[in-house]
């Protein structure tokens, strides 16, 4: 992992104040024209380990992203994996579960999405929402929620076991850039759809989605499944954060093409000499 971005990983255990990490932070970056080679390169190589990745087929990356309303999940998505092919990069929004869903175990919803070989699956908000939500909202008791903390440590244990790699990605915003961001979707045609009541009610939570996050961030960030805690207002910089971290560890990863089969090469061949003799008769 770089140095300049490994700063942003939360080594187990680690106490976490929010408070402590400016939102606003660039890292000497002066603005998005200094970041757009850089990026345009980063995503095209995170296309190309997906391409090596899905034609591998041995193993799979899962990549979490959670953050507050307005945080930037959705345009983190959008411009970090914009060359990947959808074939092999897959992209889950979890909203409030159905009826189904809630007559499972909490996770339950969340494995039936998790990827298989060869494939990238993005969590647009994930299982975490129910140590967040659940928790600000007091919709179990605090029992509950809190010995999921160790469920979900050991859900993604098990997954890293059977091959699959986990990045988790906190978006930290600030509360003045994210009424910023409501007040485009109010203004702008087309964000306006993405604007919710219910955002100001959220809103009104916000030291306890703090708190909460903190402690999430606290106790689930492993050697196995690190959470990076990511500047969020500067949405350029964020995605610089989030596309050097994915292609470092894509890097680290090291996906490769599979070995051609010979015998089948071999009847390719013949096949083709065969049919270049009858065509020249």
């Amino acid at each position: 992992m770089p140095a300049d971005f490994a700063r942003y990983r939360i080594e187990p255990g680690e106490p976490v104040a929010l408070a402590d990490h400016d939102p606003a932070d660039t890292d000497g970056y002066d603005g998005a024209e200094e970041t757009e080679q850089e990026l345009a390169s980063l995503t095209d190589r995170i296309a190309e380990f997906q391409e090596c990745l899905y034609a591998e087929n041995e193993r799979a990356l899962l990549i979490v992203l959670q953050g507050i309303d307005a945080a930037g999940k959705d345009s983190t998505v959008k411009h970090v994996f914009r060359e990947t092919n959808p074939q092999g990069c897959r992209v889950y929004a979890f909203k409030e579960p159905s009826p189904e869903e809630s007559a499972h175990d909490f996770l339950w919803r969340y494995h039936q999405n998790t990827p298989a070989q060869g494939m990238i699956h993005i969590f647009n908000r994930s299982h975490y929402e129910d140590v967040l939500v659940v928790r600000v909202k007091d919709l179990v008791p605090e029992e509950q929620w809190r010995s999921r903390y160790d469920s979900i440590n050991d859900f993604e244990r098990i997954l890293v076991r059977e091959r699959t790699t986990i990045l988790k990605f906190f978006l930290h915003i600030s509360p003045e850039r994210q009424l910023e961001k409501f007040r485009e979707r109010l203004e702008l045609p087309h964000k306006h759809w993405k604007f919710s009541a219910n955002d100001l009610k959220e809103r009104r939570h916000w030291d306890e989605y703090q708190h909460a996050y903190e402690e999430a961030l606290r106790l689930t960030s492993t050697q196995w499944a690190p959470w990076y805690l990511v500047p969020a207002d500067r949405r350029w910089y964020r995605n610089l954060v989030v596309a050097r971290v994915v292609a470092a560890t894509l890097e680290q990863m090291a996906p490769q093409y599979p070995e051609p089969d010979q015998a089948a090469e071999a009847g390719v061949r013949e096949a083709l000499e065969a049919a270049s003799s009858r065509s020249g008769r």
